[in-house]
């Protein structure tokens, strides 16, 4: 535009009839240069606030992003404006509203950091201090302000005009600081004083961190350092060099007995080794928590040792009872516990077992002659149940469902409490009836003991008689048989000493019965017989024996055959000890002798029969009375005395009959004769009746 414009003015003055011309395109040159100029320079200006609304925006982005307030103090009028932000009102506070809000223990120690920006011995001041955030009135709403200040100088001067200060509220930072702070020493307090041993390792297994109880487990060197474990690494350490592989690192968990002889340790312990991964799932730190187990593990070998023991003690303590069990049950036994407090009464069995419980109204019900005196006894137990009580009484069966009257013996003693009181009775209780029956019987028993020695002295005496009586018949018959010559004298003296022979025999074979019987060596001969035949020819025989006219023999014989095998000699014996004593007790009526086959069964494995067979003598004699019908059968036993006989017969048959398993008897009404039986099993092979 320039070298336009002079070239004109050239051509002007060289031309002079140009001038007009070159004047004007002078002017609006001049117009054109300086519109330019002013485009140019808004442009410029444009640009520059552009810049700066920029500039603005971005500080106001960054301001608004940190949530930072921005203040302009006034120096000269003590004025506090706000430039950005919401922690003063809009139109500003002064200085003295402001040191109102600021802590009082906090007041002069900011005071102090603005004189210093002020006196310009700062040029940058970052504090913090205690604000009261109410600016309404009331209670104080104190938080805290984070404060950094710079100071703003006068133009051309190095005088502090004003302080400009950023401010943030810290007051949930602060507090999140604490709480983190506080939650970080709780949380170190629980990792340094766990009662379990931990440490902290790196993924390749160098130790970072331990608390105590690692450190005492472990015995560290130091109280913060070991100069051992710091060095080795616990991949080359038991028992994770087994166990680990430190390329896939898992959960473990492992009982070992740990032996460092660098650390003198020889301990049982219990580990467990725990990686813990980042949010990419990658190995930052191990985790090893120990526990010493080595006390707990002799406790847990003792507690079986004592297991064991307690196992034994109580198979004991279950055999004793199981034989204290058997011993009371045994002897009908049962220990007893009164509870004066309760009022009832516990019966046990053996230690504990409760068998019966009873009140003691219920249990004075069960006894007989001493009720009275057991119901004085619980309603005054201070008195009469301070010492120790012993006595018999008969009662109804307190453990049994049955109507038998026991007698029992009771013992107890009391039982008191620490101050001495009375408080309960323990005793004994066992029912005696079988030992007082057993008394009852060895009472009877001596009686027919002395009876009997009064039998046997009898028995002497009649043996002494029954033997000399033959004997002298004997030979006085045969003295005098000499000098008889009448052939019918003779034959009746022949007769007289024949029949005294025969008692005599019967009296030795008697007697030789009896030592067999005593001696258990009497045995039984059996053989194939045929009873009718030989029950007719024992008849023939027994029938002489009965010499009374007034006197008749009569037999029932109701079989023509009967095969069966028997002792027939032993029932025999039985057959003429009934007939002799009923000729010796019958002197009128008749004799009867008899038998009968009963219960006859055939047997499926043969063509022999089961049955029993009934033999019986009845007669009318003088009869037995009821109540010596059973001592008949012992021994040394005679109904008269006068009546010749030992008393034997009848033993010696029942002993017989015992000998088969048999049973036998007497049926009698006294003054009415008497019926005496027995009744054996035999096997029949043939039976044919009369016909």
């Amino acid at each position: 535009m320039t070298f336009l414009f002079m070239l004109y003015i050239s051509l002007a003055f060289q031309m002079p009839q140009l001038l007009p011309s070159v004047i004007i395109l002078s002017v609006m040159a001049v117009f054109f240069i300086v519109l330019l100029s002013n485009r140019m320079m808004l442009r410029r200006i444009h640009q520059r606030l552009n810049r700066a609304q920029s500039t603005v925006d971005m500080m106001t982005k960054a301001v608004d992003i940190v949530e930072n307030d921005v203040v302009r103090y006034d120096i000269r009028e003590r004025y506090i404006y706000t430039l950005y932000g919401t922690l003063f009102p809009k139109e500003g506070i002064s200085v003295e509203l402001w040191k109102s809000h600021v802590h009082p223990d906090d007041l002069e120690e900011t005071v102090e950091w603005f004189l210093q920006i002020i006196n310009g011995g700062l040029k940058r001041a970052e504090f913090h201090y205690r604000w009261n955030f109410n600016f309404s009135g009331g209670e104080p709403q104190w938080g805290y302000m984070h404060n950094v200040s710079v100071p703003e100088y006068l133009p051309g001067t190095k005088r502090v005009g004003n302080i400009i200060s950023t401010l943030k509220d810290e007051t949930e930072l602060l507090k999140r600081e604490a709480e983190e702070s506080e939650l970080t020493s709780r949380y170190k307090i629980i990792f340094e004083h766990s009662i379990i041993g931990l440490s902290f390792y790196t993924p390749d297994g160098w130790l970072l961190d331990s608390n105590k109880m690692m450190r005492d487990i472990c015995h560290f060197d130091k109280d913060d350092f070991d100069a051992f474990f710091s060095k080795t690494n616990l991949f080359d350490q038991s028992p994770f060099r087994e166990c680990c592989d430190k390329n896939h690192i898992d959960d473990l968990w492992i009982c070992h007995q740990s032996i460092v002889p660098e650390r003198d340790i020889h301990d049982y312990l219990e580990t467990r080794l725990h990686p813990i991964y980042d949010e990419e799932g990658k190995v930052t730190y191990l985790v090893i928590a120990t526990r010493n187990v080595t006390e707990e593990r002799e406790m847990y070998l003792q507690s079986k040792l004592n297991d064991i023991e307690i196992q034994k003690v109580n198979e004991k303590i279950r055999a004793y009872e199981e034989e204290l069990t058997f011993m009371m049950d045994s002897c009908e036994m049962r220990a007893w516990r009164a509870s004066l407090a309760d009022k009832t009464v516990k019966f046990f069995k053996g230690l504990s077992v409760v068998e019966q419980e009873l009140s003691f109204e219920e249990l004075t019900e069960y006894f007989l002659d001493e009720k009275d005196t057991v119901q004085k006894w619980f309603e005054n137990p201070a008195k009469y149940l301070t010492n120790t009580v012993s006595f018999m009484a008969r009662t109804r069966p307190i453990f049994h469902q049955t109507d038998e009257v026991q007698w029992n013996q009771i013992n107890s003693i009391p039982i008191h409490d620490k101050d001495g009181e009375l408080i309960g009775v323990f005793g004994l209780m066992r029912n005696i009836s079988g030992l007082m029956k057993k008394q009852e019987q060895l009472r009877q028993e001596t009686e027919r003991a002395n009876d009997s020695g009064r039998l046997k002295s009898v028995f002497l005496a009649n043996m002494t008689h029954e033997i000399r009586t033959p004997l002298n018949a004997i030979v006085g018959f045969s003295d005098l048989l000499q000098a008889i010559e009448s052939p019918d004298d003779k034959k009746e003296m022949i007769r007289v000493i024949h029949n005294n022979c025969d008692m005599l025999l019967r009296l030795t074979n008697d007697i030789l019965m009896l030592s067999n019987v005593d001696a258990n060596a009497m045995e039984l001969i059996p053989e194939k017989v045929d009873f009718a035949n030989a029950f007719e020819d024992i008849c023939q025989s027994l029938q002489q024996r009965v010499q009374e006219p007034s006197v008749e023999f009569q037999k029932d014989n109701p079989m023509q055959s009967l095969i069966l095998t028997i002792d027939m000699g032993r029932i025999q014996q039985v057959i003429t000890n009934f007939v002799t004593n009923a000729v010796k007790y019958t002197h009128q009526g008749h004799i009867r002798v008899g038998y009968r086959v009963e219960d006859l069964q055939e047997q499926k494995t043969g063509k022999l029969q089961q049955a029993k067979l009934y033999v019986y003598c009845e007669d009318t004699g003088a009869g037995i009375p009821k109540e010596k019908q059973v001592a008949v059968f012992e021994r040394f036993v005679k109904l008269n005395d006068y009546i010749q006989g030992t008393g034997l017969g009848l033993s010696i048959c029942k002993a017989i009959i015992e000998k088969y398993s048999g049973e036998i008897g007497v049926d009698s009404d006294e003054g009415k004769g008497a019926t005496f039986w027995f009744r054996i099993p035999v096997e029949i092979e043939k039976e044919e009746h009369n016909g």
